[in-house]
């Protein structure tokens, strides 16, 4: 697949109110099916390389480190549209998903569980 890089301009990117430990939740969404895949959290680095690289790329709260969606399990997100919400405080990104899914667990979305009883 291919990166395609955003140009967000410096107006935009002011928009966006990080928290006080300087991060933003983003929603990851599949741009095939709509799909919600995950959420993570990006600081100011992260969104900037994001945008850049054009696929996805956190901060890992546990680690406290930067890290590349895909880098060690090759599930890559290429990023196909950006967008932040009316209050600045959570980001939207639409992706094309590479490989099996954007699960740690293996499943397509993290979103795999469903509260009450099953049908």
């Amino acid at each position: 697949m291919q990166a395609t890089p955003i140009a967000a301009t410096a107006e935009q990117l002011a928009t966006v109110q990080f928290d006080s430990n300087g991060l933003v939740p983003a929603i990851v969404q599949e741009a095939g099916t709509g799909q919600v895949l995950m959420m993570a959290w990006m600081n100011a680095e992260t969104l900037a390389l994001t945008l850049a690289e054009g696929r996805t790329v956190f901060w890992s709260r546990s680690r406290q480190e930067v890290w590349r969606k895909g880098d060690t399990s090759g599930d890559r997100q290429w990023v196909r549209e950006a967008a932040y919400d009316c209050d600045g405080d959570t980001l939207l990104f639409v992706v094309e998903q590479e490989g099996a899914g954007a699960c740690h667990t293996g499943e397509h979305s993290c979103f795999f569980r469903s509260f009450g009883a099953s049908s």
